[in-house]
């Protein structure tokens, strides 16, 4: 039986282990080993999109709308396929300048302009308070539905004391953890490591949740629970209850396309994805996973949401329950405790997840771009506190509980007259206001600072008229015509359908005219003027961000400073140690003995305010570094000449590079082609050596015999006829070396001569075995000839042609077994042409010498011999075959030897079968 102390102390519980994650992964990470840096640690917490709303919102608004819910998850699904670009972008600059958060990304961009931090950090606070309240609405819907296990009775938030909300008591427990764990050193721009941990272990415990519903539903009652559920659902088909399932219309195109847009840009921009997309990444390479890890996330988590509305719409009918509660109330109705409790659970960690890093994130923007800037006038009369670091990180904690009060005010008064998905997408709409500035601030030089005051301005007081004033209206703050006509009964200004725009969707309406005020008012008003120094500089930065791996910004910066007045005002934020650590490995990054030789430059100004960035923001940062130095103001014209002469610069380095890489190449073909001329040099004293060997042997034997045959004109008839046989062969073998090198020499020269007719092959092959016949049967080998009985024509040199034929069938003779030697040659068209192998039986050719047995000069050993010969009869069969247009090749046959083949285009008139 689930009771009220057995939920809370399961709530506890699981906050409790939220706690020691944090703390766990917080140890390691001072221990230098960060659990957090890895890929799918990274890919679970930007999961922290999955709230509540998908949690328990996804399967309501699918009982109303079918498929309806998907464009939620397509928006993500598709703008991931554009992170290597967009998102890389923006991980980029964040970590160069060490931007904290989305209100200091796009001040940065603009100047690093104070007002517009502040600007944001506003619209971004009113625009996300609702989404927080619908976090704490589902925490406290879920505690009190399963407070009442077996009953099914849905929470009355209005009439439940303050005390025994358990919104209330969560939310403080959630500022306690977000607190502890969130805001434990000043630099917001350093990694949270126990906090991103514990976000992404509670990815983990929500898709459980998820799938054990799903499974639950899916397998034990749509499919094997029994008669009960599916006469059940039978009755409610019938009843056309769920013909928005089974037979989905489809919303009309402008919603999904408008709801699909706003959940791409939601991933992106809003305050928690910025948080732990941009932030909190350790390594870009990181982005490569999440671009295919997280739709896939989004995809199983969403995979059981039909089939349970399926099962929720059969059981309960008559709509007495809300489909945003079907996750809790299916396992209750079966009388499934620990599922439910299980629901419980995953319902909350989804909830936390987003309160945590929302609050964070939105902790950081308002100490930094709203009650800092305050200070900062009020100090200017009296002396700042000298600890500004503690001062702050009081400020931030205390803007956590304030946030989250506001989102549970909200919750109490308006949360009520909306459904989950609804009152998420209203904070969708406001957060989209920021895409122009962004998108068009890292794609677009031109923006100006005013261009994107007017665009997010407009933008947001359109989102306010058409869709939070509305929703006040329903909650019953404003009058209810409110919504049907504008001001003074003008019907034309009404917030439901602005200039007369009817017959749309709340949101999609909204989202239309503030993103057409917004986009429209950024454009026209940056075209008023052109960029001035700092904004020409930023968007450089932005643009730019993915030619070079790390982009750093050049320090355009005239004027004086002085090094101790800059280590003293980073030390009132950031500490004594750490202060002097950081310009001391600054110092040693220019090559620069220590902090005495640091020079007070442009560049040193530069990175003691990027430094100070990662404390209090970069608008914040500028307004404290012109404190303490006197910055003389640089015209456009200027900057543009020192950009111009830094592109110069950096051009002329290019070039020298290029020019040192080519000379380095260069170098190294010289170094290889001297390499090679030595091997040759090698080879071809080799080669002489061989064939002074091969002319001095039957030289020799000529001398030898004729001697014999001269000294004694009486010897025997026999003897004579023997001894005349062996200077013939010695003469014909002599005349065969002579005409190898000779014709060696005349086909490398050129000189050679060729003569072009139509030749078969047929004839070729078998004058070619005709001419080594004898030879072949000297050895005991049988020879095979395989031809078609097509004529197989080419055009070349017949003697030549026959000469290649000769060279391969001695050359397999001379390896052949002998007395059991075989030797098949073959014909047969191919693809280009005609295809001629002579194969043998021998021992074949070692694989690393396929190639070089047609190298010049060189002979391999086969068989564990040097065979005998120069070696130039395959390399002059290489040639021939070569100046025909052909190939010629050597390969290896599995137990039949060598087999060495060429291949010759066929003749025009006729083509091969």
């Amino acid at each position: 039986m689930i009771t009220g102390p057995l939920i809370i102390g399961a709530s506890f519980a699981y906050v409790g282990l939220l706690f020691a994650i944090a703390y766990w992964a917080d140890r390691r990470a001072d221990l230098g080993r960060s659990i957090i840096a890895h890929p799918t640690v990274y890919a679970l917490s930007l999961a922290v999109y999955c709230t509540a709303w998908t949690f328990y919102g996804s399967v309501g608004r699918a009982t109303e709308n079918g498929l309806g819910f998907l464009p939620i998850y397509l928006g993500p699904t598709l703008i991931a396929l554009l992170w290597g670009s967009v998102m890389l972008k923006m991980i980029r600059v964040s970590k160069t300048e060490r931007i904290t958060s989305i209100a200091d990304f796009i001040a940065s961009r603009y100047g690093k302009s104070q007002k517009l931090a502040g600007l944001v950090t506003v619209i971004v606070v009113i625009g996300v308070v609702p989404y927080i309240a619908l976090q704490l609405k589902a925490i406290a819907w879920s505690f009190t539905i399963l407070k009442h296990y077996p009953a099914l009775q849905m929470p009355d938030a209005a009439t439940m004391p303050l005390w025994h909300d358990s919104a209330f008591v969560i939310a403080l427990l959630l500022a306690a953890f977000t607190i502890l764990f969130g805001t434990r050193q000043l630099d917001a721009s350093e990694r949270h490591e126990g906090l991103v941990a514990a976000i992404a272990f509670e990815s983990i415990v929500k898709l459980i949740a998820f799938m054990a519903v799903g499974l639950f539903v899916t397998f034990g009652l749509l499919g094997l629970g029994g008669p009960e559920l599916p006469q059940a659902v039978e009755r409610a088909r019938e009843a056309g209850l769920l013909d928005p399932l089974i037979k989905p219309g489809i919303s009309p195109f402008q919603d999904w396309l408008a709801i699909t847009f706003l959940a791409a840009l939601a991933v992106m921009l809003l305050p928690r994805q910025f948080q732990v997309g941009v932030v909190e990444i350790s390594d870009e390479r990181h982005l490569r996973r999440a671009m295919w890890l997280f739709p896939l996330y989004l995809l199983v988590i969403n995979l059981f949401v039909i089939p349970i509305a399926v099962a929720g719409l059969s059981m309960f009918p008559n709509g007495e329950v809300n489909g945003d509660t079907f996750m809790l109330t299916l396992p209750i109705a079966f009388e499934q405790p620990w599922l439910a409790l299980l629901v419980f659970i995953g319902g909350l960690s989804a909830a936390t997840g987003m309160v945590i890093v929302e609050t964070i994130a939105l902790s950081t923007m308002v100490s930094n771009d709203l009650v800092l800037p305050v200070l900062m006038r009020h100090w200017r009369n009296r002396r700042a506190p000298e600890d500004l670091g503690w001062l702050l990180l009081n400020i931030r904690r205390g803007a956590i509980i304030g946030i989250l009060m506001l989102g549970y005010l909200y919750y109490r008064l308006a949360g009520e007259a909306y459904a989950l998905v609804s009152i998420g997408l209203i904070s969708f709409v406001a957060i989209a206001q920021l895409a122009p500035a962004v998108i068009g601030g890292l794609y677009w030089r031109g923006g100006t600072r005013e261009g994107a005051l007017a665009g997010l301005s407009a933008g947001f007081l359109v989102w306010t008229y058409t869709l939070l004033l509305p929703s006040f209206a329903k909650s019953g703050w404003l009058p209810a015509a409110f919504m049907e006509s504008g001001p003074a009964g003008l019907d034309i200004l009404a917030p439901m359908a602005l200039f007369g725009l009817t017959g749309w969707h709340a949101v999609t309406h909204g989202l239309f005219w503030s993103l057409i005020a917004n986009l429209g008012a950024f454009l026209l008003v940056s075209s008023f003027r052109e960029p001035n120094a700092t904004e020409a500089t930023q968007a450089r930065i932005y643009v730019d961000a993915l030619r070079h791996r790390q982009p750093t910004s050049a320090p355009l910066w005239r004027g004086s400073a002085d090094i101790a007045e800059l280590m003293r005002l980073a030390e009132r934020f950031l500490g004594v140690a750490r202060t002097r650590t950081a310009f001391t490995d600054y110092a040693g990054s220019r090559d620069l003995p220590g902090l005495e030789a640091l020079p007070a430059d442009g560049q040193t100004v530069s990175f003691a305010e990027t430094l100070l960035s990662g404390a209090i923001g970069g608008a914040s940062a500028r307004l404290m570094m012109a404190s303490v130095t006197e910055e003389e103001a640089l015209g456009l014209d200027e900057v543009l000449d020192i950009l111009d002469e830094a592109s110069q610069i950096r051009a002329y380095s290019h070039e020298l590079e290029q020019k040192s890489l080519a000379l380095e190449a260069a170098s190294a073909e010289l170094r290889a082609a001297n390499l090679r001329l030595k091997e040759l040099d090698r080879l071809k004293d080799d080669f002489m050596s061989s064939v002074t060997h091969e002319l001095r042997t039957p030289l020799a034997s000529i001398r030898a015999f004729s001697e014999i045959l001269y000294d004694d004109p009486e010897i025997a008839l026999d003897q004579r006829k023997r001894f005349l046989g062996i200077l013939v062969s010695e003469t014909e073998r002599l005349s065969r070396l002579v005409n190898q090198v000779l014709d060696l020499a005349k086909i490398e020269s050129g000189h050679a001569d060729w003569r072009n007719e139509a030749v078969a092959l047929q004839e070729v092959v078998e004058q070619a075995a005709q001419a080594t016949e004898q030879l072949i049967q000297d050895r005991g080998i049988q020879l095979d000839l395989d031809l078609p009985e097509q004529p197989a024509l080419v055009w070349g040199d017949r003697d030549r042609l026959v000469q290649v034929l000769m060279n391969l069938l001695s050359n397999a003779a001379k390896f052949a077994a002998a007395q059991a030697g075989r030797i098949d040659v073959s014909l047969c068209p191919s693809e280009h042409g005609w295809h001629v192998c002579v194969t043998d039986n021998g021992p074949g050719i070692p694989e690393d010498a396929l190639e070089l047995v047609f190298e010049k000069f060189r002979q391999t050993k086969i068989g564990g011999a040097k065979p005998a010969g120069t070696g130039l009869g395959l390399p002059i069969s290489r040639q021939i075959i070569d100046h025909l247009g052909g190939r010629i090749w050597a390969e290896n046959l599995p137990g039949k030897g060598a087999n060495l083949c060429f291949e010759l285009p066929a003749h025009r008139s006729e083509t091969p079968d």
